[in-house]
C-alpha cells in the first residue's frame, strides 16, 4: 500500500477550533482530522453537509 499527501488551506478560526478538539482527545490535528474520516458515519454527515451548503447557497 502506497500513500499519498493532501494539503488543506483552511481558515485559522477553522484551525483553532480543531487544534482545540484534538487537544481534548491527546491527539495531533493530523490524528484527529485522520481518524473523522475514517469514522463509519463519515460519508452520510459528509453529504449531509454537501446538500445543507448546496441549499444555503441556492444550488440545489
Amino acid at each position: 500500500m502506497g500513500s499519498s499527501v493532501l494539503s488543506v488551506r483552511i481558515d485559522h478560526e477553522l484551525l483553532e477550533r480543531l487544534r482545540s478538539h484534538a487537544a481534548k482527545r491527546g491527539m495531533s490535528v493530523q490524528d484527529y482530522v485522520v481518524r473523522t474520516l475514517i469514522r463509519d458515519d463519515f460519508d452520510e454527515r459528509f453529504q449531509s453537509a454537501v446538500e445543507e451548503t448546496e441549499r444555503f447557497y441556492g444550488v440545489t
